[in-house]
């Protein structure tokens, strides 16, 4: 005759087909899961209280694209924007060198006697003479005017110092009541400087004006060609804390 197990008196009987109760061990992983979803709202919400400045900060700094040093910066419409893929000071810089492409692009003055590039310090803009000064001066024109105040907002904007750099060819002094072409190299970078300080909010430690002369021409000078492109004033944007020849040249 078969006879019934006994049991522990209050423990439930087995069923045929369902597996042997495991005791508590459920309760590990039920409060396992209850600690992982509390961490996951605190972070949630420590995320909610951050500012969205520091939050492109942190999504900048886990990512890893730059663009290359040297490269000429063209904002190409068909392509995602990159900025938040670049770290802060690359971020700043692409977007310095995006907003003067802007301007010279669309306008006619500048569009064919200008040029951005950009390395690990900074950016740097260069202007033809033609377009910024009247032959043999140093008076500003009118289109100088237009772009020294976008130089200005980028001053505002940025926490970026500026070295202007006077170029000028071999024989311009010639065209005007300068000795040679340091004073007219000079005078030029100093009343572009001149004028960047009086808009106001530009604090004149932040600007150099520096003077070359016909000392560093672009390319040879030997036709009238060439003697336009050597022609220039640049306007070389870098990080505050380098302040050593790399800024100069």
């Amino acid at each position: 005759m078969l006879t019934e197990k006994k049991r522990a008196p209050g423990k439930p009987p087995s069923l045929p087909g369902f597996p042997k109760s495991h005791g508590s061990s459920w309760k590990v992983a039920y409060a396992d899961f209850v600690t992982a979803m509390m961490a996951f709202f605190l972070l949630m919400w420590i995320l909610n209280m951050v500012p969205p400045e520091t939050q492109k900060k942190l999504e900048q700094y886990f990512k890893e694209e730059k663009p290359p040093q040297g490269a000429l910066f063209t904002p190409n419409p068909n392509e995602p924007q990159r900025e938040a893929a670049l770290n802060r000071d690359d971020a700043m810089r692409y977007a310095i060198a995006v907003r003067f492409k802007k301007i010279i692009t669309e306008d006619p003055y500048l569009k064919n006697s200008s040029g951005i590039s950009t390395d690990d310090v900074g950016v740097l803009l260069r202007i033809q003479n033609g377009m910024l000064f009247t032959p043999g001066s140093a008076e500003p024109t009118r289109e100088a005017e237009r772009l020294l105040a976008d130089v200005v907002e980028v001053l505002k904007t940025y926490n970026v110092y500026l070295v202007i750099r006077g170029h000028a060819d071999a024989a311009e002094a010639a065209m005007g009541r300068f000795a040679s072409n340091w004073e007219l190299s000079g005078a030029r970078s100093a009343a572009a400087a001149r004028r960047i300080i009086a808009a106001g909010g530009i604090e004149a430690s932040r600007i150099r004006a520096v003077a070359y002369g016909d000392s560093r021409p672009l390319v040879p000078d030997t036709s009238p060609d060439a003697a336009g492109l050597n022609r220039r004033v640049e306007f070389y944007f870098h990080r505050p804390e380098v302040n050593d020849a790399r800024v100069l040249y």
